[in-house]
């Protein structure tokens, strides 16, 4: 795929949604580090749940701490892999208050430092909460950039770089959630809508569908 083709791609995108973001529920930064820890193999709809009962109750690192491994269980045993994700989370938050003043840090080495962040944790509070260029890739953005063309890969870090490389600078913010949003919507893993594609002209993709 060209870089204008690309170019015209995101133009589209973006004049679709001007100001994408998640659609994880959170009003802080450390709000959203822990709504993206429970998200993993679990759908936004589910973590959103589960933190709408949380995050009214303890919604700071020393709150969640307070609450130990049971009583956090407690409120997010809905979610998929929750006894994992407690213990993160509460090693997580035990770690901000001693060695972050309570603060979510906002370098990678700093994020994947603590317990349950991965690089593509690490990259989604990177790119939402502190609007850097950071790109994190899960199955919707690894399946639209390898259908389309935009950016194939046969790994999530080599789709990653790609990316970074591909993608018009004006567009770097936002293509994450352009990305995620399109995979989870229109270019299903299934089915995919291609009739009704804003950039199905523009894809690469040689099976396209009939809706």
């Amino acid at each position: 795929m060209n870089a204008a083709k690309r170019l015209e791609i995101f133009q589209r995108l973006h004049a679709d949604n001007p100001e994408p973001t998640t659609e994880l529920a959170y009003s802080s930064t450390f709000e959203l580090l822990i709504a993206v820890i429970l998200s993993a193999q679990a759908t936004d709809v589910g973590v959103n749940k589960a933190t709408a009962k949380l995050y009214p109750v303890a919604n700071t690192p020393a709150a969640i701490y307070a609450l130990g491994y049971d009583g956090l269980c407690e409120y997010i045993k809905t979610i998929g892999l929750y006894p994992s994700k407690a213990k993160n989370v509460i090693e997580t938050c035990r770690l901000l208050v001693e060695q972050h003043n309570s603060q979510v840090p906002d370098t990678r080495e700093a994020l994947e430092a603590l317990p349950g962040v991965g690089r593509k944790t690490a990259n989604v509070v990177l790119n939402t909460a502190f609007r850097q260029p950071a790109m994190a890739v899960d199955t919707h953005i690894f399946r639209v950039s390898n259908r389309t063309g935009i950016a194939p890969g046969k790994t999530v870090l080599e789709v990653e770089k790609k990316l970074l490389k591909f993608v018009p600078k004006d567009f770097l913010l936002g293509a994450h959630h352009w990305l995620i949003l399109h995979g989870r919507y229109v270019c299903k893993a299934r089915q995919p809508q291609c009739g009704s594609c804003r950039i199905e002209d523009l894809c690469e993709f040689k099976q396209k569908t009939i809706d």
